[in-house]
């Protein structure tokens, strides 16, 4: 039985005749034990669909269960089963970190000692924080915090809301080890996040944007999928190189990623050291003497941008 089942799933918000469609028919499943992720950016209906999953909303048209329980008609149940991390702080910011965890395991029926065999990964790290206040706790120790809480009942799967968003790298990366370690204990994680990089740490992900799917299969799937070459361009002056490529005669797509430009060619027939020796000598005459440019291999990122101008298209 697939841990959770979503079918054509619609939610709209907004008074008729001015409503704005938050989720457009989605569709999908996610296996026990399974690490999925729904990749997009902010506005894409990621947190709608999140709430939805958890019974904090109700769709207006559409199934999905949980566990085999719908997320309508057997919520009551359905609770007890699921945890989940909002992406907004949410927990009791003048109680301290003890304070916090021992409520949440109240609210469930249990208690921290006799579930901490769950936390203590996590919470052995908060440890020597226990009597500060939650509202004084770094973001990193925030997010911790609120995993903490979520976990405490023992839940059959987790649903985490953007839960690396406004933390810095290192607490980033931490975070997904700390799911990882979970996940090895067979625990299903439903996550969401607007960084394209944390891709790769899913067994599968879902690519949404403006409230549709638009792809979902593993991290090496979608980039494999990328239909033509990708090339990395390297300038001095970014920008003004950036609106010659687009110019370019032959250009399908250019934008900025990092310190390079990425572009593809309309010509997906053609082999990748033709294009960087015609972009080369095309940036030369247009007044860029020593140009970069060398064949890339597509990120997460970069399929995620091919998909949503294709919609556009």
């Amino acid at each position: 039985m697939s841990a959770v089942l979503v079918d054509a799933l619609v939610k709209r918000f907004g008074a008729e005749g001015r409503e704005i469609t938050a989720l457009k028919s989605v569709t999908f499943s996610v296996e026990a034990g399974e690490l999925f992720g729904f990749i997009g950016p902010d506005g894409a209906g990621k947190t709608t669909l999140f709430r939805i999953l958890v019974t904090l909303l109700t769709p207006d048209s559409g199934r999905a269960s949980v566990r085999g329980l719908d997320v309508v008609r057997d919520y009551r149940t359905l609770r007890a089963h699921v945890g989940y991390m909002a992406g907004r702080f949410s927990l009791y910011p003048d109680l301290s970190v003890e304070e916090n965890l021992r409520f949440f395991a109240s609210v469930f029926g249990t208690t921290v000692e006799r579930e901490y065999a769950q936390i203590a990964p996590i919470y052995d790290q908060l440890a020597p924080f226990k009597d500060r206040r939650a509202a004084a706790l770094s973001g990193g120790m925030k997010q911790k915090l609120a995993l903490c809480c979520a976990l405490v009942h023992r839940p059959d799967i987790l649903f985490l809301d953007e839960p690396t968003t406004g933390v810095d790298a290192v607490s980033r990366r931490e975070f997904w080890e700390l799911l990882g370690r979970l996940k090895e204990t067979g625990l299903t994680i439903v996550v969401s996040t607007p960084y394209m990089d944390e891709a790769i740490r899913c067994d599968r992900v879902a690519l949404i944007h403006g409230g549709s799917l638009l792809a979902i299969d593993t991290p090496a799937a979608i980039t494999g999928a990328f239909d033509r070459p990708l090339l990395g361009v390297g300038v001095t002056d970014r920008y003004k190189a950036l609106l010659a490529l687009r110019r370019y005669e032959h250009a399908n797509s250019a934008y900025p990623f990092g310190e390079l430009i990425h572009y593809t060619d309309k010509r997906t027939d053609a082999p990748a050291d033709r294009l960087v020796s015609d972009l080369r000598t095309y940036l030369r005459a247009e007044g860029f003497p020593d140009p970069m440019v060398e064949p890339l291999a597509p990120t997460v990122e970069d399929a995620f941008i091919a998909r949503t101008s294709e919609v556009r298209a």
